[in-house]
């Protein structure tokens, strides 16, 4: 017999003061020494008004570890009694090997426990989460903590990239969703992390029942749209950094995040989105009367408009009024978004009691994505 689970605790951590657009390249540093023309065309198109990074500003150089930030969230979570279960889930660990997870343990300096690392992009820390949530729902746990985390300041500094192209600048004026390379991400990615504590019992005032987490991959039909560590072949494959020679990972940028945005404008909202949730809508008989807030982890706001029109579509007509995201001041936290979104919105004082949220997140690494269901008790 499965046992309930609820969030019964959020927190959130974002470095420093936030940083706004005006900011971003007196804390970043300017390419070849002047102000980059592409800032502006993509702010203009993700919405994104201010973020935070973990760089000191007297210095340039990072100031916290990935491990750090995620403790960081932990803390802000306050007393939680024994924890059975420490569950991270971030894009960028600060090393290959060991995981996230044991070092987020070990700066925490917790009894000994069940330690697991989600490995993946944005849907990581929603893995995650429903690794939490299984091992209380199995009895195998009474209280466990999950998180998401990010660190991509480290790689949006002014030396890791080239100057910009008139060509490419052009074209962004042209179609702003069009990626500028590398430095497209440059005014996308920033630094967060968030935590949850996730129990068998409710706890007051206010408690979210998770009622199911789906998880699915498209990857049976598409190919590999954002990668870091590896090249695209030309076949469309990935070719791995193992195979490149150690000159090559400078010369070739093999370790720089890149991502293919004609593939994903043609497929995001398809793959990740329409298909999956009108599967859900007809398996859990889901409909838009029963969802009171929808949190949607965008990575921009170009998407906003195509995701309204998905849902009319499958015939959950969630309107713009029950939409809840902090995008443009908390920024693309990537898998600690839906963290930083839902500690927001639980400490509002907006959420009623019977209220049900449906939380999104997308992933374009190979088009997989992640679907929470949750009441308020």
């Amino acid at each position: 017999m499965s046992t309930d689970v609820f969030i019964t605790r959020t927190a959130a951590y974002l470095p420093f003061d936030p940083v706004s657009n005006d900011e971003i390249e007196q804390v970043l540093g300017m390419v070849g020494g002047k102000p980059s023309r592409a800032r502006r065309v993509v702010l203009r198109s993700n919405g994104i008004k201010s973020r935070h990074y973990a760089i000191d500003r007297a210095t340039g150089e990072p100031a916290m570890t990935n491990a750090q930030l995620t403790v960081r969230a932990i803390e802000g979570l306050g007393d939680t009694g024994q924890v059975d279960v420490l569950a991270t889930g971030t894009t960028l660990p600060d090393q290959l090997m060991p995981n996230h997870a044991v070092m987020v343990h070990g700066e925490l300096k917790w009894p000994r426990l069940e330690v697991v690392s989600c490995a993946g992009i944005c849907l990581a820390g929603t893995a995650a989460l429903k690794h939490a949530w299984l091992a209380i729902r199995a009895g195998e746990a009474r209280r466990a903590v999950a998180t998401g985390s990010e660190l991509a300041s480290p790689l949006l500094r002014a030396q890791l990239f080239d100057a910009e192209a008139e060509h490419k600048v052009a074209a962004l004026e042209e179609r702003p969703e069009l990626a500028f390379e590398k430095d497209f991400l440059r005014w996308m990615l920033s630094d967060g992390a968030g935590a949850m504590l996730l129990e068998n019992q409710p706890r007051g005032p206010l408690s979210l029942r998770i009622h199911w987490i789906d998880l699915s991959s498209a990857a049976h039909q598409l190919p590999a749209c954002m990668y870091a560590g590896a090249d695209k072949t030309a076949d469309g494959g990935l070719k791995g950094w193992l195979r490149y020679s150690a000159d090559a990972w400078g010369a070739q940028s093999i370790f720089a995040v890149k991502q293919d945005v004609r593939l994903l404008n043609d497929n995001i909202g398809t793959a990740t989105f329409a298909e999956p949730l009108a599967a859900i809508a007809a398996k859990r008989g889901l409909t838009a009367d029963g969802i009171d807030w929808f949190l949607p982890h965008m990575s921009s706001w170009f998407f906003a408009d195509e995701l309204e029109r998905r849902l009319v579509e499958i015939g959950l007509p969630v309107p713009r009024e029950r939409w809840f995201t902090n995008l443009s001041d908390k920024g693309n936290t990537g898998s600690a978004s839906p963290y930083i979104m839902l500690d927001e919105l639980f400490k509002s004082g907006r959420i009623e009691k019977g209220q049900r949220i449906l939380m999104y997140v997308p992933e374009s690494g190979r088009f997989s994505c992640g679907f929470v269901y949750l009441e308020a008790v």
